[in-house]
Formats: C-alpha cells, structure tokens, sequence
C-alpha cells in the first residue's frame, strides 16, 4: 500500500525538529552526562567539554550522514536499482582503499591533501569500474551492478588488508588505523568543521541541479535524450559528485556502511521519487541518523567507543535482506 506522500516543507520541519532533539542528546550524553542547563550556562569545565570537544564531534557526524546519504541518493538515481549505496557497490572499499595509501605513504601527497584527494580517486575509480561492468552489452543489469560490487568491494577490502600487511610496522599506529576501517567519526576543530561546511553546500547545490535529469533517467536514456538531457555527462557529474561525497564520508568517518541504502529508500517511500524534493531531505535526514549513531556509539560503553560502522551494519544487515525479500516477491 503506497503512503500518503508528504510535501517537502512539512517533511524537512518534522526532520529539522528530529534532528534538534538529537543535537541535545549527543551533547548531553557521553562518558559524563552534562544536562543542557550547564553547557548553556556560565563557563566551566563542563561547558569546554561540550563546546571544545562534543560539538565538533556533532557537526563532523552529521556532515558524514549527509554525504553518506547523497551518495547512495546519486548512486540510486545513476544506476537505476534503489539497493545501490558507496558501501555495496564497492565505492566505499574504493575509497577506503586510497585513505590507507595516504595514511601509510604519507610520503607521496602532502599530509593535509593526501587522504580526502586519495579518498576521492579511489572512489571515483571503483563507481566507474562498476559502472562499466553494468554497461557491458548497452544494457543495464541491477543484479550485475550489484554482484560487480560486491566483488569489487571484497578485492578492494583484500588489497587494503596487504597493505597494512607490507608496510605496517611498528612506527604505524595499526589499531588506529583498523578502528576507522571499522567506522568512527573523528573529532575536527572548529576550523575544520568551517572548511567542511562549503564542500557541504557545493554538494547540496550541485546534486540539486542534477535532480531533473536524474529523474529523467530513471524513464531511459532514450527519454532523457528526447527531454533535453545529455545522459553521457549527465552520469559523470552524478558519480563525480557521488564519489566526491563518499570520499569526505570516509575521510572523516571510515567505512560505514547502509545508511546511504536506509536513508534515501525510506525518503523515497516518504516524499516520492522525485530528486528534486530527495536531495535537501537525505542529507538532513542522513545527519540526524548518523549524528544519533555516533552518540550511541561513544555513550553505550564509555568511556570506550563501539565502531559507528558496526551499528549500521547491525542495522542496515537486516534492512538489506528485507528489501531482498520484498522485492522478490513483489515480481
């Protein structure tokens, strides 16, 4: 049974309103519990924990559920399959893959570049791979993209793994590393929040002018043509801006995966197919769930933290099979 469709102004205040209830308790909540009448309140130690430390983590958290979730919304609207995400379709591996080139040959991009531009090759290498591999015969196959990435992604997983194996030693912080391959918001400083906020916007911005021709996609390439639409170009930018968005996820929260897959299906069973309304309510619905994840992540077992990507797999395991099942036996 279709849901009633929501129009876009309601959805995104019933969001804004999740999102600053979710805002207090990730501020609130952690190895201590600091009620918003004292970080609001006079200075104190209290209030330096919240505002030096918490916020930023906050605000990283919720940049990476809104690339998360713009990346699975433009891998979807590409590929034409609602089960595509970076995290199945190997663009996440990708990405991982070129973040430990840069995090154990430091030697080869100065540090500040290294990781988000060696992030970004990585996944924009392996959307394209995948991308090719869907095309072979002129004609897309969802269950072809989705076992070429699968595939891709466990070869990608199996290189990464070497990596760590050849030139790991004992100068290379090992746990580190495998705790973000696990998934795990870094905490910025405030200077880096603010240089994340404009790719954050660019994004938004782009990925909504891309949105009329996504939708034509969805009726063909021959429809998109005949619309006005140049589909070859039109693919690029969408997994340019797709990779884009996955490598500053991975920059900043590792490897986390299915809530590129949650959010936008949801959304989409929500407001309707149509991207233009899909675009701004992904990205703030993506950064409220992964914002709420972060804070059960670092608040179950504190003053040790649970790996974000864990709690999605946990989470987005089971939502996966069901989408499996329903669509089986909806054909």
């Amino acid at each position: 049974m279709t849901p009633a469709r929501w129009s876009l102004g309601p959805a995104l205040g019933l969001l804004a309103l999740l999102g600053v209830v979710a805002v207090v308790l990730s501020l609130s909540l952690g190895a201590a519990w600091v009620p918003p009448a004292r970080w609001l309140g006079e200075a104190g130690l209290e209030r330096d924990l919240v505002w030096v430390w918490r916020a930023p983590r906050v605000a990283a958290a919720f940049f990476v559920g809104a690339c998360l979730s713009l990346a699975g919304l433009l891998f979807q609207g590409v590929f034409r399959n609602p089960l595509a995400e970076p995290y199945l379709l190997g663009s996440a591996a990708g990405a991982g893959l070129g973040a430990a080139v840069a995090l154990l040959l430091p030697q080869l991009l100065p540090p500040a570049w290294s990781l988000p531009v060696m992030a970004f090759l990585g996944a924009w290498g392996a959307s394209w791979l995948v991308l090719a591999v869907g095309r072979i015969g002129g004609a897309w196959q969802s269950a072809r993209l989705l076992l070429a990435g699968v595939a891709l992604a466990a070869i990608l997983s199996a290189l990464r793994g070497l990596l760590l194996m050849v030139f790991g030693d004992e100068s290379t912080n090992l746990r580190a590393i495998v705790s973000w391959q696990l998934g795990g918001v870094q905490t910025p400083t405030a200077a880096e929040v603010l240089g994340f906020l404009p790719w954050l916007l660019l994004l938004a911005g782009a990925a909504w002018r891309l949105a009329p021709g996504l939708d034509a996609l969805g009726l063909g390439d021959a429809a998109a043509q005949s619309l006005g639409h140049r589909v070859p170009w039109l693919v690029a930018g969408a997994v340019l801006l797709a990779a884009l968005a996955t490598a500053l996820a991975v920059s900043w929260g590792g490897l986390i995966g299915f809530v590129g897959l949650i959010v936008p299906h949801v959304l989409r069973w929500w407001l309707g197919p149509l991207h233009g309304q899909l675009v701004p309510a992904c990205m703030v619905a993506g950064g409220v769930l992964m914002v709420l994840v972060d804070t059960v992540a670092r608040s179950t077992m504190a003053p040790s933290e649970i790996p974000a990507g864990l709690l999605t797999a946990v989470i987005g395991g089971p939502f996966f099979l069901g989408l499996l099942l329903w669509r089986r036996d909806s054909t």
